[in-house]
């Protein structure tokens, strides 16, 4: 690997570390950090909406903070194919989620899966252009 593969792969992976924090936090501001404006995101299998970042960003926003108040990230291997200014990213990750249930218990969701986006090269650095969440398990 040369310097600038080198630079780029950890670029990216710094925008994987946003997006996880980001929603995790509730900081969903940070999330333009992310994204570029015209970003297409698909949460349909984990039971969301797909649509534009300006649609999906504050659906994000009211919609998970209301089901799951607590949420933490782990993200495992990743999986960077690089051409030129564009990039095709495959993020496993893992994502459980304390619930509290209509009797008051208390339970964990979790999701398992791999977070596919294709990001590019902007003046601000990397960004994911497109984002495609894929469930390979879930727990409830």
């Amino acid at each position: 690997m040369d310097l600038q593969e080198l630079s780029d792969r950890t670029e990216i992976a710094a925008v994987l570390t946003r997006y996880t924090r980001a929603i995790d936090t509730g900081e969903f501001d940070r999330l333009a950090t992310v994204f570029t404006p015209d970003a297409q995101i698909d949460y349909t299998e984990s039971g969301g909406i797909a649509g534009g970042y300006a649609e999906v960003a504050p659906w994000l926003a009211e919609v998970l903070p209301a089901f799951f108040p607590r949420r933490m990230h782990t993200l495992g291997q990743v999986a960077i194919e690089l051409a030129g200014d564009e990039a095709e990213v495959a993020a496993y990750f893992h994502n459980p989620m304390p619930v509290t249930g209509e009797d008051g218990a208390e339970r964990v969701v979790e999701f398992g899966g791999i977070y596919h986006h294709r990001m590019v090269r902007t003046p601000d650095g990397w960004r994911s252009r497109e984002l495609r969440e894929e469930i390979v398990w879930k727990r409830t």
